[in-house]
């Protein structure tokens, strides 16, 4: 026999009550409604729709989703679910012990701005910033209330499930997109999710299209996970900045037009905090489709000569990166990887392991340690030791080989790179392997940024210690460039070599090169170099 508890249970879930009237059929299932109801908050479950969200994607759910949101933090935490359908919203306020969880269908849909019939959007107010640092970032990284959903000074929180945020009317930042708004016009938002000064937080399964200027922006954010994420967007993917412990795992990354999954260690937040103890694992970058076309299935290649699209530490950084670890990702149709300080920061102990390339746009990896300086007056220079570059394959890459580069007085150190695959476009001649490329010490750091450049594999300068095993390189067109070019480089030990064959180009051109040994490869005789002013070793 059906008790009364099932017969409700069975009438809420639209189930057809064989025996019953349908008159009592219809107040069986309002009565189940209401226990539904009440069943859900008892469980700390609270239904967006039974505080007024329509979903119907017209409507202008925002009230009615922070009023829920409220309500849960209130009563001390819990879960606000959000069934199928579209929620068309602007700014969602995050509360801490809170869950928000989109069902499979639910999509959470950012208003365009104006505001029909006003002059202006329906976005929180950017928040002032602090005009003493307010030139050392950009504008996107100096203000959080501006999006979407955001939250400070909260924690313990989490944004779950398989839905979608679906960014449509927010600003990608640039007072000259003819199809989005100025993001510095009041009420214009800029970000899918912003967080600040936060901790315990799981991002966790869903996707973002089109997430404005960042998909996530987390600034100043601890205990922090992100996993299984698909963001297919107009700018940045994931920014990372001034966080520690970290966990982005199994994320998927369109970002044709800026970066994918970009760690960064800004001054927005008055002082110097380091990006640490950051592992980034089982990821996929690309830049190389168009925008949406990953979400839904397509996979439209997209036409942008250089997409960015890829995993980058730097730009802002201020304060520096520490205990990184970057494993077993794949890059497709982007830039490579790029590690920066330019702004005081040190960059100490990272590895970069387990990595796949295919279609690199640029250098297949970038370090540099440079002297912009964007910051207070009295930082100083930074440093970069310790980093580790190893199991790297790369084809189809660019004429631009790896860049490591420091500037004059200040030397990337204790750098070791292993078993790596590097094939490369090829096609250099004389008048590039003859090239002397400025140092631009200050200028923003960027692969292109020396323009051509001499080697075929790498170019290496102003570094010290140095050590490179288990190497190949191959050019899909001869190339009368050296394979490698050092300059300004204090102690260089290279063993197990494999350079381009036939040969085309020398295997090494060294200038102010000291303690340097080659040895153990097949066609490369075995020899050391105490010092070398300006030297060519034949391949």
């Amino acid at each position: 026999m059906i008790d009364r508890r099932q017969l409700l249970s069975m009438a809420a879930q639209g189930a057809v009550l064989v025996g019953v009237p349908a008159v009592g059929q219809t107040a069986v299932r309002a009565g189940a409604q209401e226990l539904s109801k009440e069943a859900l908050a008892n469980s700390g479950i609270l239904n967006v729709k039974h505080f007024g969200a329509t979903g119907d994607g017209q409507t202008i759910d925002t009230a009615a989703i922070n009023r829920a949101i409220e309500h849960a933090a209130t009563a001390g935490g819990g879960t606000v679910y959000f069934p199928a359908g579209t929620y068309l919203s602007y700014s969602i306020h995050l509360k801490s012990f809170v869950s928000l969880y989109l069902d499979q269908g639910a999509t959470i849909l950012a208003g365009s701005t104006p505001l029909e019939g006003t002059a202006t959007g329906g976005y929180d107010a950017a928040e002032p910033q602090n005009p003493d640092w307010n030139a050392f970032q950009d504008y996107g990284h100096n203000h959080w209330h501006n999006s979407l959903i955001w939250c400070e000074n909260i924690h313990d929180f989490s944004i779950l499930g398989p839905g979608l945020i679906w960014g449509k009317g927010l600003s990608r930042g640039h007072s000259n997109d003819t199809d989005l708004p100025d993001t510095t016009k009041p009420g214009v938002g800029n970000k899918a999710i912003a967080l600040k000064n936060c901790y315990n937080v799981i991002l966790r399964d869903f996707s973002i299209l089109r997430g404005g200027w960042f998909g996530v922006l987390a600034t100043g954010v601890d205990n922090l996970t992100i996993d299984n994420l698909k963001i297919d967007t107009n700018r940045d993917g994931i920014d990372i900045d001034c966080c520690r412990n970290v966990r982005v795992s199994n994320c998927t990354v369109n970002s044709p037009i800026d970066d994918g999954i970009c760690p960064k260690s800004s001054f927005a937040l008055g002082y110097p905090r380091p990006t640490e103890n950051l592992t980034i694992t089982n990821c996929y970058v690309t830049g190389g489709y168009e925008i949406g076309s990953v979400l839904d299935g397509t996979w439209k290649k997209g036409t942008i000569r250089i997409p960015t699209g890829r995993i980058k530490l730097g730009t802002e950084s201020n304060g520096g990166f520490r205990n990184v670890t970057i494993s077993n990702c794949v890059f497709e149709s982007c830039q490579g990887f790029a590690l920066e300080s330019e702004d005081g920061a040190l960059v100490e102990d990272v590895t970069f392991t387990g990595i796949t390339m295919r279609d690199i746009r640029s250098a297949p990896t970038f370090l540099r340690l440079g002297t912009r300086m964007r910051g207070p007056r009295d930082a100083k220079p930074g440093v970069m030791r310790r980093v580790i570059l190893s199991n790297i394959t790369s084809s189809g890459a660019s004429q631009l080989p790896s860049i490591l580069s420091g500037v004059p007085g200040y030397q990337i150190e204790d750098i070791k790179i292993s078993d790596v695959f590097l094939q490369q476009a090829g096609g250099g001649n004389a008048e590039m392997a003859a090239r002397k490329p400025e140092e631009r010490e200050t200028a923003y750091p960027d692969p292109e940024m020396f323009g051509a450049l001499p080697a075929t594999g790498f170019f290496l300068r102003h570094l010290r210690n140095l050590e490179m095993s288990n190497i190949e390189i191959a050019t899909l067109q001869p190339d009368q460039r050296p394979a490698f070019v050092l300059v300004d480089v204090n102690g260089a030990d290279l063993f197990r070599l494999r350079l381009p064959r036939p040969v085309s180009g020398p295997a090494f051109s060294l200038k102010q090169v000291t303690d340097f040994r080659v040895f153990g490869s097949q066609f490369l005789r075995d020899q050391a170099i105490s010092k070398a002013e300006e030297q060519t070793i034949e391949n």
